[in-house]
């Protein structure tokens, strides 16, 4: 398998996102940076210092749907473009989708403790869409489906920081194209994200992150290309240790509850004293995850009042 990366700017705080082009039978590009005229020039040049032209690109195939990884399908308008069923949604821009969103957001900050008056100002679905492209998919991959073009080549599904989340493993080579799953410097945030199936309720996206961690140390992987920074090799290692590190925070937050019965936000207000108010869906999206860890581990239990928010305790 045939890669080259592409490093594309990014206006978030992670920096630079990776884009990989990889030619087989049909030349791909993995992800494509948002979509912002900087990262537009990134990807421009990138594609014809490897050699090709965007007009080349014969695929566009997403990792996941966040706008750092899915801005600039708009760019290949003869490409086909590949991902999980979830990216379709994102893509369309779909109204249907946004207004579920901001319904299963609203319901799911008022069921944690935070003030009604507050939940409206914290959901801010149809800003995360303005770096998103509106190309949909004109094909949908499924859990083990080869990409086409690339025989060997595996979509493995590895939801948690993303409901779309794909990694692509070379059977020939041990090479995968890692999107978020794992990274060299930080760790990607399980966001709480609303399911695919609306039957299903609310994901447990941290516990669903170490079940694709879990996935992933199975596979004789000799590199994995990753999403954001360098390339990995030494992986069941690299896994044992933010596992170990994610262990080690979940207990801080079972300290921080001592013998009290507590809200999420009132949980995260202890774990993020400084930065709660300004970034309360991630810092609430973090708490929760720890919470869950704690519970399926059975270190804590949760109860949910009369008026419908969740309490949670130690055993």
């Amino acid at each position: 398998m045939s890669i080259y990366k592409i490093e594309i700017p990014t206006p978030y705080a992670v920096g630079d996102v990776n884009a990989f082009i990889v030619k087989g039978d049909a030349l791909s590009i993995f992800d494509v940076g948002p979509k912002t005229m900087e990262a537009y020039d990134a990807l421009k040049w990138g594609i014809r210092a490897a050699g090709f032209d965007m007009q080349d690109i014969e695929q566009v195939v997403l990792t996941h749907h966040h706008p750092d990884h899915a801005g600039w399908v708009d760019a290949f308008p003869y490409a086909e473009i590949l991902g999980h069923a979830y990216n379709d949604k994102w893509l369309r821009h779909d109204e249907d989708f946004l207004r579920y969103h901001e319904q299963f957001y609203s319901e799911r900050l008022l069921e944690h403790g935070v003030p009604q008056e507050y939940i409206a100002k914290s959901v801010h679905v149809r800003r995360e869409l303005e770096l998103v492209g509106e190309r949909p998919l004109t094909q949908i991959l499924e859990d083990g489906d080869e990409v086409p073009g690339h025989p060997g080549l595996k979509a493995i599904e590895t939801l948690g920081h993303a409901q779309s989340h794909f990694i692509f493993w070379d059977e020939k080579t041990h090479h995968v194209i890692g999107g978020d799953l794992l990274l060299e410097k930080i760790t990607p945030n399980p966001l709480i994200e609303p399911p695919l199936d609306r039957t299903v309720g609310r994901t447990k996206s941290l516990l669903q992150y170490n079940a694709s961690l879990e996935i992933l140390r199975q596979l004789p992987v000799k590199m994995m290309h990753t999403g954001h920074g360098a390339e990995l090799e030494d992986i069941p290692l690299l896994i044992v240790k933010r596992l170990e590190r994610q262990h080690q925070q979940s207990m801080k937050v079972f300290e921080l509850l001592g013998d009290d019965q507590l809200t999420v936000v009132q949980v995260t207000k202890r774990l993020y004293p400084a930065i709660f108010q300004h970034q309360l869906g991630l810092t609430l999206s973090k708490t929760l995850g720890h919470l869950d860890y704690l519970e399926a581990n059975e270190y804590i239990t949760s109860t949910k009042t009369e008026a419908g928010i969740y309490l949670f305790q130690r055993k």
